[in-house]
Protein backbone atom coordinates (compact mmCIF):
# COMPACT_ATOMS: atom_id res chain seq x y z
CA UNK A 1 0.00 0.00 0.00
CA UNK A 2 1.36 3.42 -0.99
CA UNK A 3 0.53 6.94 0.15
CA UNK A 4 1.08 10.20 -1.73
CA UNK A 5 2.82 13.21 -0.18
CA UNK A 6 1.22 16.34 -1.61
CA UNK A 7 1.56 20.10 -1.16
CA UNK A 8 -1.17 21.06 1.34
CA UNK A 9 -3.38 24.14 1.17
CA UNK A 10 -1.13 27.07 2.00
CA UNK A 11 -3.67 29.70 2.89
CA UNK A 12 -5.56 32.54 1.30
CA UNK A 13 -3.93 33.98 -1.87
CA UNK A 14 -0.94 31.59 -1.65
CA UNK A 15 -0.81 29.12 -4.52
CA UNK A 16 2.81 27.99 -4.65
CA UNK A 17 5.84 27.31 -2.49
CA UNK A 18 9.49 26.32 -2.75
CA UNK A 19 10.73 22.96 -1.48
CA UNK A 20 13.29 24.08 1.10
CA UNK A 21 14.53 20.75 2.48
CA UNK A 22 13.74 17.06 2.76
CA UNK A 23 14.21 15.64 6.25
CA UNK A 24 14.34 12.04 5.03
CA UNK A 25 16.10 10.15 2.25
CA UNK A 26 14.63 7.52 -0.05
CA UNK A 27 14.55 4.23 1.84
CA UNK A 28 14.23 5.80 5.27
CA UNK A 29 11.50 4.62 7.61
CA UNK A 30 8.92 7.26 8.49
CA UNK A 31 6.23 7.50 11.12
CA UNK A 32 2.74 8.86 10.55
CA UNK A 33 2.63 12.66 11.05
CA UNK A 34 6.43 12.87 11.19
CA UNK A 35 7.75 15.99 9.35
CA UNK A 36 9.06 14.93 5.94
CA UNK A 37 9.66 18.06 3.92
CA UNK A 38 9.80 21.80 4.57
CA UNK A 39 8.08 24.22 2.19
CA UNK A 40 8.80 27.94 2.10
CA UNK A 41 6.05 30.29 0.96
CA UNK A 42 6.24 34.04 0.59
CA UNK A 43 4.76 34.38 4.09
CA UNK A 44 5.49 31.34 6.25
CA UNK A 45 7.48 28.11 6.42
CA UNK A 46 5.38 24.94 6.40
CA UNK A 47 6.44 21.45 7.45
CA UNK A 48 4.57 18.71 5.58
CA UNK A 49 3.94 15.61 7.75
CA UNK A 50 3.90 12.02 6.58
CA UNK A 51 0.33 10.95 5.71
CA UNK A 52 1.08 7.37 6.80
CA UNK A 53 3.80 5.20 8.31
CA UNK A 54 6.09 3.24 6.04
CA UNK A 55 9.16 3.88 3.90
CA UNK A 56 9.93 6.96 1.82
CA UNK A 57 9.98 5.19 -1.52
CA UNK A 58 10.26 8.16 -3.86
CA UNK A 59 11.13 11.86 -3.85
CA UNK A 60 9.41 13.41 -6.84
CA UNK A 61 10.44 17.05 -6.29
CA UNK A 62 13.95 18.04 -5.24
CA UNK A 63 14.85 20.88 -2.89
CA UNK A 64 14.83 24.28 -4.55
CA UNK A 65 11.89 23.46 -6.84
CA UNK A 66 8.77 25.62 -6.96
CA UNK A 67 5.54 23.65 -6.57
CA UNK A 68 1.84 24.45 -6.60
CA UNK A 69 -0.83 23.48 -4.09
CA UNK A 70 -1.80 19.85 -4.61
CA UNK A 71 1.41 18.90 -6.42
CA UNK A 72 2.92 15.48 -5.73
CA UNK A 73 6.08 15.70 -3.62
CA UNK A 74 6.88 12.06 -2.99
CA UNK A 75 5.59 8.60 -2.16
CA UNK A 76 5.49 6.44 0.94
CA UNK A 77 5.56 2.68 0.45
CA UNK A 78 4.91 -0.24 2.73
CA UNK A 79 7.69 -1.52 4.95
CA UNK A 80 9.76 -0.48 7.90
CA UNK A 81 12.87 0.82 6.15
CA UNK A 82 16.46 -0.17 6.60
CA UNK A 83 17.10 -1.24 10.17
CA UNK A 84 20.53 -2.25 11.47
CA UNK A 85 20.70 -5.98 12.14
CA UNK A 86 21.67 -7.04 15.65
CA UNK A 87 25.31 -7.97 16.07
CA UNK A 88 25.90 -11.76 16.26
CA UNK A 89 26.59 -13.14 19.71
CA UNK A 90 30.28 -13.55 20.40
CA UNK A 91 31.74 -16.91 21.42
CA UNK A 92 32.30 -17.30 25.15
CA UNK A 93 35.69 -15.97 26.17
CA UNK A 94 37.91 -17.68 28.70
CA UNK A 95 37.63 -16.42 32.24
CA UNK A 96 39.77 -13.40 32.96
CA UNK A 97 40.49 -11.04 35.77
CA UNK A 98 37.53 -8.78 36.52
CA UNK A 99 37.64 -5.59 34.45
CA UNK A 100 37.06 -2.21 36.06
CA UNK A 101 33.47 -1.00 35.94
CA UNK A 102 32.80 0.96 32.76
CA UNK A 103 32.14 4.65 33.00
CA UNK A 104 28.48 5.44 32.28
CA UNK A 105 28.03 7.12 28.91
CA UNK A 106 26.48 10.56 28.84
CA UNK A 107 22.87 10.49 27.72
CA UNK A 108 22.33 11.42 24.08
CA UNK A 109 21.18 14.93 23.49
CA UNK A 110 17.59 15.35 22.45
CA UNK A 111 17.31 16.02 18.68
CA UNK A 112 16.50 19.43 17.27
CA UNK A 113 13.26 20.23 15.49
CA UNK A 114 13.88 19.94 11.72
CA UNK A 115 13.31 23.64 11.11
CA UNK A 116 15.74 24.48 13.94
CA UNK A 117 18.31 22.05 12.55
CA UNK A 118 18.06 23.74 9.15
CA UNK A 119 18.55 27.20 10.62
CA UNK A 120 21.54 25.99 12.67
CA UNK A 121 23.09 24.35 9.62
CA UNK A 122 22.75 27.54 7.59
CA UNK A 123 24.38 29.50 10.43
CA UNK A 124 27.18 26.95 10.84
CA UNK A 125 26.17 26.03 14.39
CA UNK A 126 26.14 22.50 15.84
CA UNK A 127 22.78 21.90 17.57
CA UNK A 128 24.55 19.60 20.03
CA UNK A 129 26.10 22.71 21.57
CA UNK A 130 22.70 24.34 22.17
CA UNK A 131 20.58 23.75 25.27
CA UNK A 132 17.07 22.93 24.02
CA UNK A 133 14.02 24.56 25.58
CA UNK A 134 11.44 22.51 23.69
CA UNK A 135 9.57 19.43 24.88
CA UNK A 136 11.98 16.74 25.99
CA UNK A 137 14.90 19.11 25.60
CA UNK A 138 14.52 19.49 21.83
CA UNK A 139 16.19 22.49 20.26
CA UNK A 140 13.72 25.04 18.82
CA UNK A 141 14.22 27.84 16.29
CA UNK A 142 14.15 30.28 19.18
CA UNK A 143 17.08 28.44 20.81
CA UNK A 144 19.06 28.65 17.56
CA UNK A 145 18.26 32.36 17.20
CA UNK A 146 19.54 32.96 20.74
CA UNK A 147 22.73 31.06 19.89
CA UNK A 148 23.21 33.11 16.72
CA UNK A 149 22.72 36.33 18.68
CA UNK A 150 25.47 35.46 21.17
CA UNK A 151 28.76 37.05 20.15
CA UNK A 152 31.42 34.53 19.26
CA UNK A 153 35.12 34.96 19.85
CA UNK A 154 36.65 36.47 16.73
CA UNK A 155 39.25 34.17 15.13
CA UNK A 156 42.74 35.52 14.60
CA UNK A 157 43.00 36.97 11.10
CA UNK A 158 44.87 34.73 8.71
CA UNK A 159 47.88 36.15 7.00
CA UNK A 160 47.05 37.08 3.39
CA UNK A 161 48.47 34.54 0.96
CA UNK A 162 48.23 36.84 -2.02
CA UNK A 163 46.08 39.47 -3.70
CA UNK A 164 42.34 38.91 -3.25
CA UNK A 165 39.53 40.02 -5.53
CA UNK A 166 36.33 41.60 -4.26
CA UNK A 167 34.52 38.39 -5.18
CA UNK A 168 36.58 36.58 -2.54
CA UNK A 169 35.11 38.93 0.07
CA UNK A 170 31.48 38.47 -0.96
CA UNK A 171 28.87 35.85 -0.14
CA UNK A 172 26.21 35.50 -2.83
CA UNK A 173 23.04 33.67 -1.76
CA UNK A 174 19.61 33.54 -3.42
CA UNK A 175 16.80 35.54 -1.80
CA UNK A 176 14.30 33.43 0.09
CA UNK A 177 10.68 33.52 -0.99
CA UNK A 178 9.84 35.43 2.19
CA UNK A 179 12.48 38.08 1.50
CA UNK A 180 11.31 38.38 -2.12
CA UNK A 181 7.73 38.85 -0.96
CA UNK A 182 8.76 41.45 1.61
CA UNK A 183 10.58 43.38 -1.10
CA UNK A 184 7.59 43.15 -3.45
CA UNK A 185 5.09 44.32 -0.81
CA UNK A 186 7.23 47.25 0.32
CA UNK A 187 7.72 48.41 -3.26
CA UNK A 188 4.03 47.87 -3.97
CA UNK A 189 3.15 50.12 -1.03
CA UNK A 190 5.38 52.87 -2.39
CA UNK A 191 4.04 52.51 -5.91
CA UNK A 192 0.32 52.38 -5.11
CA UNK A 193 -0.25 54.49 -1.99
CA UNK A 194 0.14 58.24 -1.63
CA UNK A 195 2.24 57.69 1.47
CA UNK A 196 2.94 60.43 3.99
CA UNK A 197 4.26 60.41 7.57
CA UNK A 198 3.36 62.68 10.47
CA UNK A 199 5.19 62.81 13.80
CA UNK A 200 4.52 63.58 17.43
CA UNK A 201 6.18 62.81 20.75
CA UNK A 202 4.80 61.29 23.90
CA UNK A 203 5.84 61.56 27.54
CA UNK A 204 6.06 58.00 28.85
CA UNK A 205 6.33 59.01 32.52
CA UNK A 206 2.74 58.25 33.53
CA UNK A 207 2.80 54.90 31.74
CA UNK A 208 6.10 53.96 33.40
CA UNK A 209 4.65 54.79 36.81
CA UNK A 210 1.46 52.81 36.21
CA UNK A 211 3.36 49.80 34.92
CA UNK A 212 5.84 49.83 37.81
CA UNK A 213 2.96 50.00 40.28
CA UNK A 214 1.09 46.98 38.94
CA UNK A 215 3.53 44.85 36.92
CA UNK A 216 4.24 42.31 39.70
CA UNK A 217 0.57 41.85 40.62
CA UNK A 218 -0.36 41.69 36.94
CA UNK A 219 2.14 38.93 36.16
CA UNK A 220 1.17 36.97 39.26
CA UNK A 221 -2.52 37.08 38.38
CA UNK A 222 -2.38 36.67 34.59
CA UNK A 223 0.81 34.69 34.08
CA UNK A 224 2.20 37.19 31.57
CA UNK A 225 4.28 40.35 31.83
CA UNK A 226 2.70 43.79 31.60
CA UNK A 227 4.45 45.47 28.70
CA UNK A 228 3.92 48.74 26.87
CA UNK A 229 2.53 47.22 23.68
CA UNK A 230 -0.89 46.46 25.17
CA UNK A 231 -1.29 50.14 26.07
CA UNK A 232 -0.36 51.22 22.55
CA UNK A 233 -2.74 48.66 21.05
CA UNK A 234 -5.57 49.94 23.23
CA UNK A 235 -4.65 53.58 22.58
CA UNK A 236 -4.66 52.98 18.82
CA UNK A 237 -8.07 51.32 19.02
CA UNK A 238 -9.49 54.35 20.82
CA UNK A 239 -8.00 56.58 18.13
CA UNK A 240 -9.28 54.32 15.33
CA UNK A 241 -12.79 54.56 16.73
CA UNK A 242 -12.56 58.36 16.65
CA UNK A 243 -10.98 58.45 13.17
CA UNK A 244 -12.33 55.43 11.24
CA UNK A 245 -10.60 56.36 7.97
CA UNK A 246 -7.31 55.19 9.51
CA UNK A 247 -8.89 51.72 9.94
CA UNK A 248 -10.20 51.66 6.36
CA UNK A 249 -8.83 50.54 3.02
CA UNK A 250 -9.37 51.20 -0.68
CA UNK A 251 -10.92 48.41 -2.75
CA UNK A 252 -11.10 49.49 -6.36
CA UNK A 253 -13.27 52.60 -6.34
CA UNK A 254 -14.78 51.83 -2.93
CA UNK A 255 -13.70 52.84 0.56
CA UNK A 256 -14.12 49.97 3.04
CA UNK A 257 -14.57 51.21 6.62
CA UNK A 258 -13.94 48.36 9.04
CA UNK A 259 -15.78 48.22 12.34
CA UNK A 260 -13.51 45.57 13.81
CA UNK A 261 -9.96 45.95 15.06
CA UNK A 262 -7.47 43.27 14.05
CA UNK A 263 -4.14 44.83 15.00
CA UNK A 264 -0.94 43.65 13.34
CA UNK A 265 2.22 43.71 15.47
CA UNK A 266 5.43 43.71 13.43
CA UNK A 267 8.00 41.12 14.57
CA UNK A 268 11.57 40.84 13.32
CA UNK A 269 12.91 37.32 12.68
CA UNK A 270 16.16 36.05 11.10
CA UNK A 271 14.11 35.31 7.96
CA UNK A 272 12.64 38.83 7.76
CA UNK A 273 9.86 41.01 9.10
CA UNK A 274 6.48 39.36 9.68
CA UNK A 275 3.27 40.92 10.97
CA UNK A 276 1.10 38.49 12.98
CA UNK A 277 -2.37 39.77 13.83
CA UNK A 278 -4.09 40.11 17.21
CA UNK A 279 -7.72 39.37 16.35
CA UNK A 280 -10.57 41.45 17.79
CA UNK A 281 -8.12 43.32 19.98
CA UNK A 282 -10.87 45.71 21.11
CA UNK A 283 -12.62 42.80 22.82
CA UNK A 284 -9.52 41.64 24.70
CA UNK A 285 -8.39 42.78 28.13
CA UNK A 286 -4.89 44.15 28.63
CA UNK A 287 -3.86 40.66 29.77
CA UNK A 288 -5.49 39.14 26.70
CA UNK A 289 -3.54 41.46 24.41
CA UNK A 290 -0.25 40.75 26.19
CA UNK A 291 -0.87 36.99 26.07
CA UNK A 292 -1.77 37.11 22.38
CA UNK A 293 1.35 39.13 21.52
CA UNK A 294 3.59 36.80 23.56
CA UNK A 295 2.12 33.70 21.89
CA UNK A 296 2.48 35.17 18.39
CA UNK A 297 6.03 36.30 19.13
CA UNK A 298 7.03 32.80 20.21
CA UNK A 299 5.43 31.27 17.13
CA UNK A 300 7.33 33.77 14.97
CA UNK A 301 10.67 32.92 16.61
CA UNK A 302 10.01 29.18 16.25
CA UNK A 303 8.84 29.53 12.65
CA UNK A 304 5.38 28.20 13.52
CA UNK A 305 3.17 31.07 12.31
CA UNK A 306 0.25 29.99 10.15
CA UNK A 307 -1.32 31.87 7.25
CA UNK A 308 -4.26 32.68 9.53
CA UNK A 309 -1.85 34.41 11.93
CA UNK A 310 -0.58 36.72 9.19
CA UNK A 311 -3.61 37.77 7.17
CA UNK A 312 -6.48 40.20 7.54
CA UNK A 313 -5.09 42.94 9.79
CA UNK A 314 -6.73 46.37 9.72
CA UNK A 315 -3.92 48.47 11.26
CA UNK A 316 -0.28 47.79 12.16
CA UNK A 317 2.06 48.82 14.99
CA UNK A 318 5.84 48.55 14.50
CA UNK A 319 8.27 49.05 17.40
CA UNK A 320 11.69 49.98 16.05
CA UNK A 321 12.62 51.20 19.51
CA UNK A 322 13.54 47.68 20.59
CA UNK A 323 16.49 47.94 18.18
CA UNK A 324 17.43 51.46 19.29
CA UNK A 325 15.68 53.46 16.55
CA UNK A 326 15.03 57.05 17.61
CA UNK A 327 12.87 57.99 14.62
CA UNK A 328 11.73 56.38 11.36
CA UNK A 329 9.06 56.52 8.65
CA UNK A 330 7.42 53.07 8.59
CA UNK A 331 6.10 51.75 5.27
CA UNK A 332 2.44 50.77 4.97
CA UNK A 333 1.42 47.15 5.28
CA UNK A 334 -0.89 47.18 2.25
CA UNK A 335 -3.85 47.17 1.79
CA UNK A 336 -3.99 48.85 5.22
CA UNK A 337 -4.04 52.64 5.24
CA UNK A 338 -2.10 53.35 8.42
CA UNK A 339 0.86 52.11 10.45
CA UNK A 340 2.15 53.47 13.78
CA UNK A 341 5.89 53.53 14.42
CA UNK A 342 7.07 53.39 18.04
CA UNK A 343 10.65 54.32 18.91
CA UNK A 344 13.27 54.36 21.63
CA UNK A 345 12.42 56.04 24.93
CA UNK A 346 15.02 58.70 25.68
CA UNK A 347 15.43 61.18 28.51
CA UNK A 348 15.13 64.70 27.08
CA UNK A 349 14.81 68.16 28.66
CA UNK A 350 11.19 69.33 28.39
CA UNK A 351 9.52 72.60 29.37
CA UNK A 352 6.69 71.72 31.76
CA UNK A 353 3.36 73.61 32.04
CA UNK A 354 4.70 75.58 35.02
CA UNK A 355 7.70 76.73 32.98
CA UNK A 356 10.22 74.48 34.69
CA UNK A 357 12.58 72.29 32.70
CA UNK A 358 12.64 68.59 33.57
CA UNK A 359 14.26 65.49 32.12
CA UNK A 360 11.37 63.35 30.87
CA UNK A 361 11.22 59.87 29.25
CA UNK A 362 10.14 60.80 25.72
CA UNK A 363 9.28 58.70 22.68
CA UNK A 364 8.81 59.87 19.11
CA UNK A 365 5.74 58.46 17.39
CA UNK A 366 5.31 58.27 13.61
CA UNK A 367 2.11 57.60 11.68
CA UNK A 368 2.56 56.70 8.02
CA UNK A 369 -0.72 56.83 6.14
CA UNK A 370 -2.29 56.67 2.69
CA UNK A 371 -3.16 60.25 1.77
CA UNK A 372 -5.68 58.98 -0.81
CA UNK A 373 -8.05 58.05 1.99
CA UNK A 374 -6.72 59.86 5.10
CA UNK A 375 -6.46 63.64 5.23
CA UNK A 376 -3.81 65.47 7.22
CA UNK A 377 -6.35 66.60 9.82
CA UNK A 378 -7.39 63.00 10.47
CA UNK A 379 -3.80 61.73 10.63
CA UNK A 380 -2.63 64.43 13.03
CA UNK A 381 -5.75 64.08 15.19
CA UNK A 382 -5.30 60.30 15.32
CA UNK A 383 -1.74 60.69 16.56
CA UNK A 384 -2.75 63.31 19.13
CA UNK A 385 -5.42 60.91 20.43
CA UNK A 386 -2.82 58.16 20.86
CA UNK A 387 -0.55 60.64 22.67
CA UNK A 388 -3.36 61.63 25.05
CA UNK A 389 -4.13 58.00 25.92
CA UNK A 390 -0.48 57.14 26.61
CA UNK A 391 0.24 60.25 28.66
CA UNK A 392 -2.95 59.70 30.70
CA UNK A 393 -3.57 55.90 30.63
CA UNK A 394 -6.77 56.21 32.68
CA UNK A 395 -8.40 57.63 29.55
CA UNK A 396 -8.20 54.16 27.98
CA UNK A 397 -9.88 52.50 30.95
CA UNK A 398 -12.62 55.12 31.06
CA UNK A 399 -12.93 55.47 27.24
CA UNK A 400 -12.39 59.19 27.63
Amino acid sequence: MTAEIKVPALGESVSEATVAKWFKNVGDAVKADEPLVELETDKVTVEVPAPAAGVLSQIVVAAGTTVEVGALLGMIGAGTGAVAAPAPAAAPAPAAAPAPAPVAAAPAAAPAFPSAAKMASEAGIDTASIAGSGKGGRVTKGDVQDAIAKPAAAPAPAAPSGPRSKADLEDRVPMTRLRKRIAERLKEAQNTAAMLTTFNEVDMGALFALRNQYKDQFEKKHGTKLGFMSFFVKACIEALKDWPAVNAEIDGTDLVYKKYYDIGVAVGTPQGLVVPVVRNADQLSFAGVEQAIAALGKKARDGKLSMEDLTGGTFTISNGGVYGSLMSTPILNTPQSGILGMHKVQQRPMVMPDGKIEARPMMYLALSYDHRIIDGREAVSFLVRVKECIEDPQRILLAM
